[in-house]
């Protein structure tokens, strides 16, 4: 499982022109899910995030988690983060996990991060065409993949 963790001030997803979720403060996760991912490295994901601490106290240095600043979160699922580009100019989407896995492991992932937060999350729409639009506060930008445990 690999996630892309950005730090916004605010974020949306569109989908057919209709605004299905919109937060201030908060993250905007990228969720890309391969068919080798299990129950396990949602927990671990989701605890990891809940506690990163991105966010900046009273003296500007990144001391507290999302919880700390009670912000929101929106994920969206994205097979292309699984884009295989060794070989060719066209990228192997092989690693991505199929629907039939990667839907019940994303609606999972949902659930256990909306656990750790104590809110409900807010979400892409599955498979779908969207336009999401963020401001990434700093920048700050952080990529955690449940394989490679840094």
């Amino acid at each position: 499982m690999r996630a892309v963790i950005q730090r916004v001030s605010k974020a949306s997803v569109t989908v057919s022109e209709v605004v299905i979720s919109e937060i201030g403060q908060g993250y905007l996760i990228l969720l890309g899910i391969e068919a080798a991912d299990t129950q396990t490295d949602i927990e671990w994901l989701a605890a990891k995030i809940a506690k990163l601490r991105v966010f900046s106290d009273e003296n500007d240095a990144m001391n507290k988690s999302i919880l700390d600043v009670g912000g929101d979160v929106i994920v969206v699922s994205q097979f292309t983060l699984h884009a295989g580009t060794k070989k060719g100019n066209r990228p192997s989407f092989i690693k991505a996990a199929r629907p039939e896995v990667a839907i019940p492991l994303y609606q999972s992932f949902i659930l256990q991060m909306g656990k750790e937060l104590g809110k409900n999350i807010q979400t892409g729409e599955f498979g779908a065409m969207m336009d999401v639009s963020l401001v990434n506060d700093g920048p700050v930008t952080i990529i955690i993949d449940t394989k490679n445990k840094e």
